[in-house]
């Protein structure tokens, strides 16, 4: 199992712990876990690449994926930021 495939199974692993869900669109998802990979090897860290990481490892630890603030997002607006993760429908 590749790098992107083994993602991928954790996120959909936590996502059905949480009562949450990956978006439904394969297309956001992989796109989205390549950031992720990205960032992890330019970065050292699965920062969500739909934000930038200060610099101060403590305050980036907010946005290494899954980010504190996604749970809040998907509750309010139906979806994270960035679209990986999406509401139960």
């Amino acid at each position: 199992m590749n790098e992107e495939d083994e993602l991928k199974k954790k996120l959909e692993n936590y996502s059905k712990r949480c009562g949450i869900r990956l978006n439904p669109n394969e297309k956001i998802v992989n796109a989205i876990i390549k950031g992720l990979i990205k960032n992890k090897k330019e970065k050292g860290e699965y920062y969500c690449p739909c934000r930038v990481p200060s610099g101060d490892k403590e305050k980036d630890k907010e946005i290494i994926c899954p980010c504190v603030f996604h749970r809040g997002e998907v509750e309010l607006q139906g979806k994270c930021h960035c679209g990986l993760f999406v509401a139960k429908s």
